[in-house]
Formats: C-alpha cells, sequence, structure tokens
C-alpha cells in the first residue's frame, strides 16, 4: 500500500489537504457547542443557518468551478482557501443570529468553491492514470488529518470553555492559510481560454448524461449520513450497545479508509472497472444496513457491539468502492479544461447528501427500524445498478471517451483505448473483481 503520494504536484497537494483538515476536524467537534453554548443560538437556528450555507454552497460550487477554469486552478484555490480562513474568524465576532447565517454562507461556498478549483488543479498537473489514486492519496490524508483535528477537538471539549473553542477555530483559519501557501509550491495550470461564441458557459449544466451519473452517485453518498447520524442515533436508542461503540465504530471507519482506500482505489483502471466497484458497493451497503437492522433485535450488549462493528467494516468497504469509481467517472466523463465546472457539479451531490440526507436516513432508519434499513440498502443497490447504463450513455456522448463494457461483456478478458479526457491507453481485463 502507497498512502504517501510520490514525489512530485501530488505530494504538495496531500500536505495542503492535510493541512487544513486538522483544523477541519476540530471545528466539526467543536462547531455546534461553540454556536450553542458561547454565542448562545438555539440548535434550531444553528441547523438553519448551516442547512442555507450548504443551499448556496450548492448554487455557487459550478460557477467557481468554472472561475477556476478560466482563471486558473492554483490562483482561485488559494483565494477560496484564504476566504475560507477569514470566515472562520468571522465566526469569532458572530453573536447574533443574521450575521452567523451570513457567514455561514461564505464559508460553505469557499469550501465548496475550494474543493472544486483542488480537483481543476489536480486534473491539471497529473495524468488521466492516475487521477484516481492520487485522489485516495488525498482522502487517506484529509481522514487523518480530521481525526487528528478530531482529537485536538475533544481536548478543547474537556475544557469547555469560550477560550478553548476560540483556538480551535483560529487553529482551524490558520490551517487553512498555511494550505494556500503550501499551493504556491505547484507549477501554475493555464487557464482554459473563452469557449467559442455561442457555447454555453456553464456546459455541465445542460450535459443531462453527466447529471444523472451525479444523482445516481449522490444516492450512493447517502451512506456518509448514515454513518455520522443515523448509525450513533440507533446505537443509543435501538441497541443495548454502550455508547462508546459510537466512537468505535467512527474510529473503526476513519482507519480503514486512511490504511486501505489508496489500495482499492489502485483497482479502478478505466470506466468499466469504475462502474464494477460503484454495483459492489450498493450490494455492499445493503449488506451493511442488514447487518446494522440485526443489532436492535434485542442482543445482548457484546453480541450487539460485534454485530455493530461488522456492519461499520461492511459499511467503510463499500464507502471506499464508493468514493474510487466515482473518481473515475467524474474525471472520466469530464472534458479537459472545464474540470472545474464539471467537479464543482459532481462535488455538488456531496453538498446535497450533506443537506437533505439526515433527515431522510434518520427518518427511515430510526422511524421504520428494519423494514427502514432493509428500504435503504434497496436504495443503494438500486443506484449502482442504474450507475452502469448512466455512464454508458454519458460516454456515448463523448466522442473521445470509450464506453464502459456492459453486463454481458464483463465475462471476457477485453482492452479499451481511452483517449481525450480519460487519458492514454489502458489495459483493463474486465474480469478484474475489485
Amino acid at each position: 500500500m502507497r498512502i504517501v503520494p510520490p514525489a512530485g504536484p501530488a505530494r504538495p497537494l496531500a500536505v495542503a489537504q492535510l493541512t487544513d483538515s486538522i483544523g477541519l476536524g476540530g471545528y466539526l467537534v467543536c462547531s455546534a457547542l461553540y454556536f450553542t453554548r458561547i454565542v448562545g443560538l438555539s440548535p434550531t437556528q444553528v441547523g438553519f443557518g448551516l442547512t442555507l450555507g450548504w443551499a448556496i454552497a450548492f448554487v455557487v460550487a459550478v460557477p467557481l468551478g468554472h472561475l477556476a477554469d478560466r482563471r486558473g486552478p492554483r490562483g482561485v484555490a488559494m483565494v477560496l482557501a484564504l476566504c475560507t480562513a477569514a470566515a472562520l474568524l468571522l465566526f469569532l465576532a458572530v453573536r447574533s443570529f443574521v450575521p452567523f447565517v451570513l457567514v455561514a454562507c461564505v464559508y460553505s461556498s469557499a469550501i465548496s468553491g475550494l474543493n472544486a478549483a483542488r480537483q481543476a488543479l489536480l486534473a491539471g498537473l497529473v495524468t488521466a492514470a492516475d487521477r484516481t489514486k492520487v485522489r485516495a492519496a488525498l482522502a487517506a490524508a484529509i481522514n487523518g488529518g480530521i481525526a487528528i483535528g478530531a482529537g485536538l477537538g475533544g481536548l478543547a471539549l474537556q475544557f469547555d470553555t469560550a477560550t478553548a473553542y476560540l483556538t480551535v477555530f483560529v487553529v482551524d483559519a490558520v490551517s487553512f492559510v498555511v494550505s494556500a501557501l503550501v499551493l504556491l509550491r505547484l507549477p501554475v495550470v493555464a487557464p482554459t481560454p473563452a469557449g467559442a461564441k455561442g457555447e454555453p458557459r456553464l456546459a455541465v449544466l445542460r450535459d443531462r448524461p453527466y447529471a444523472l451519473v451525479a444523482l445516481l452517485n449522490m444516492v450512493l453518498q447517502l451512506h456518509i449520513p448514515m454513518i455520522t447520524l443515523a448509525i450513533p442515533l440507533w446505537v443509543v436508542e435501538r441497541t443495548s450497545a454502550p455508547g462508546w461503540t459510537v466512537s468505535a465504530l467512527l474510529v473503526l471507519n476513519t482507519v480503514t479508509i486512511v490504511l486501505c482506500q489508496v489500495t482499492v482505489a489502485n483497482r479502478v483502471t478505466g470506466l468499466t472497472s469504475a462502474v464494477r466497484h460503484l454495483r459492489y458497493a450498493g450490494v455492499t451497503l445493503l449488506a451493511a444496513c442488514a447487518v446494522f437492522a440485526t443489532s436492535g433485535f434485542g442482543a445482548p450488549a457484546w453480541l450487539a457491539v460485534a454485530i455493530l462493528l461488522l456492519a461499520a467494516t461492511l459499511q467503510a468497504g463499500a464507502e471506499m468502492l464508493q468514493a474510487s469509481g466515482s473518481w473515475e467517472i467524474s474525471f472520466g466523463l469530464a472534458p479537459e479544461g472545464r474540470h472545474g465546472q464539471y467537479q464543482g457539479f459532481f462535488g455538488s451531490g456531496f453538498t446535497v447528501a450533506r443537506m437533505l440526507g439526515p433527515l431522510l436516513v434518520t427518518t427511515l432508519v430510526l422511524g421504520w427500524g428494519t423494514a427502514g434499513w432493509l428500504l435503504l440498502g434497496a436504495v443503494f443497490v438500486a443506484a449502482g445498478i442504474a450507475m452502469g447504463p448512466a455512464v454508458r450513455w454519458a460516454a456515448h456522448t463523448r466522442p473521445s471517451v470509450a464506453s464502459p463494457a456492459p453486463e454481458h461483456r464483463e465475462s471476457r478478458v477485453e482492452t479499451h483505448r481511452v483517449v481525450g479526457s480519460c487519458g492514454p491507453e489502458v489495459h483493463e481485463p474486465a474480469t478484474r473483481g475489485p
């Protein structure tokens, strides 16, 4: 396994994302308590402000990604990282609801645009054949940084003082400033010239096949609110497992992804294997949902813990499969020179999952119990299966992209030539599993 990217542009990218994710981890742990206990906002106000912020981020993701394409992704990424740092410092001055909402909108928009610009920067600096592997190394760095930051945030919770919470916000802001400075070590990626007269500026908004692929991936990303919200509530309210099990499940998820994400991503070598990974992700998520459901059948505490650990392992495996496949597809179907707006659009699925996922997932799991778990699992399977036809449709609309092999052809060992936006020739055995 290679967790640290090789020397070259990938390494500063990983350092930049590791740096700001350390601050982000502390923010995620402490922000809710800071806004309620120190600022004095109600939980409802905090929830509304953050939801509105992510809604605005969804709207501006594509325009900011387009800005990264036209002005150069490195400079735009640096500016947006500094805007994120400024928003975090502004949070320290917030003492009422309206300013909180305004700053939350700036923060979420800057984060969303920064993610799009970084993906465009990666696409401009890394060959098409290596993008998924590098993206996996970045994901490992992000998860490792968040874990470290969460530990620092835990110290702030232990002190439970205004100074402790403010320190976490300052550290987070500084981490984004350092991240912006690290990006200076990267080469400049040339901006994309303006399109021909009459050509739409935000072409991704008219790309229906790509929109369908992004929608299906958004459905698969509902595993994120499942592990961060639904499962903790399920453990506490519906099982006999002790409360510390929630932390154990989150640690298991983080450590598994840090150690194994690159290995899983290395098995993705083109659109065919990417589609296969997403299909397997849907099936694995169904299995995880079924196992999670059995933990609520009145099992003794030790058995409930064992069942939950097994289910969380399945969920982590599915998360790595889904991430690896989606990275390959999102880059492979995006035209060169437009990765900013296309990655901004594809990444907005995560934003929507963050906004709507908690309500949907908790309603199914806590409201419907076992039936809700199984229904959620069925939705995952349906999205995974539908991804194959959707990606083939999208590939057919791009003459330079080789369509992934359909299901009945995967019994033969085939090779596909991928040119244009999918990079150089790639030989991919179709029988190879994840």
